[in-house]
């Protein structure tokens, strides 16, 4: 999953994205509501995690203005503005959830899981499809119940795909679900993963559709 972290306090964001990416998260991180408007308008992401008190652009304007022009990506307001006043305005504009600095690092993840799970049309934690389960809270992998040890990389790629069967993915939305900006991208990466995939969790988990991407199919 991809996440657009904006925060201009260097210490928070620096602790939050280690946080993201030590959880197998593709993240991208700007310090201002102008570079945040323009990351959402050129780049697809799975969640925002956006502070309200930026420079060059308030966050509720960045809220305000993407959900003016129907961008449904899930936003998660972190901030210190911490007046009921102020935390109806935010949910008010768009916002589908909203924590208070300082938080918990642990309730944060947790959050963001919630709304992955919310934006995917699920409600239960653990993602099950077809004999493999995958549990995003504790990073486990199993087929038939027996534990199957997936990379980073690998998780990446089949987490989207498992939380919405039949929908096709293409190999650049897959690639950036495993990439942020300062990645370099390898050519054959999807193919790659999708191979050692279909290797642990079986041949027809994940089918190819000619032309199209990759989709975990329903039946």
């Amino acid at each position: 999953m991809r996440l657009l972290l904006v925060e201009d306090d260097t210490m928070i964001g620096e602790a939050v994205l280690d946080l993201l990416r030590a959880e197998h998260y593709a993240v991208d991180w700007v310090k201002d509501g102008e570079m945040a408007e323009t990351a959402l308008r050129t780049q697809a992401y799975d969640l925002l995690l956006l502070d309200l008190g930026l420079p060059r652009r308030d966050g509720l304007e960045v809220l305000r203005a993407m959900r003016a022009r129907k961008d449904r990506t899930p936003v998660l307001i972190t901030t210190a503005r911490d007046a009921v006043a102020q935390r109806i305005e935010g949910l008010d504009a768009g916002a589908d959830d909203y924590v208070l600095k300082p938080y918990d690092l642990d309730e944060l993840l947790a959050r963001i899981r919630a709304l992955l799970r919310r934006a995917a049309g699920r409600a239960e934690p653990v993602y099950e499809h077809k004999g493999v389960s995958l549990n995003p809270a504790t990073r486990e992998a199993s087929v038939n119940g027996q534990p199957v040890v997936l990379s980073a990389r690998e998780w990446a790629v089949l987490e989207p795909l498992l939380a919405r069967p039949g929908l096709v993915l293409s190999r650049t939305q897959l690639e950036e679900k495993l990439y942020g900006w300062k990645d370099g991208i390898s050519s054959n990466a999807v193919e790659v993963y999708v191979h050692g995939l279909r290797k642990k969790l079986g041949a027809e988990l994940i089918l190819n559709v000619r032309g199209l991407g990759y989709m975990v199919p329903k039946a």
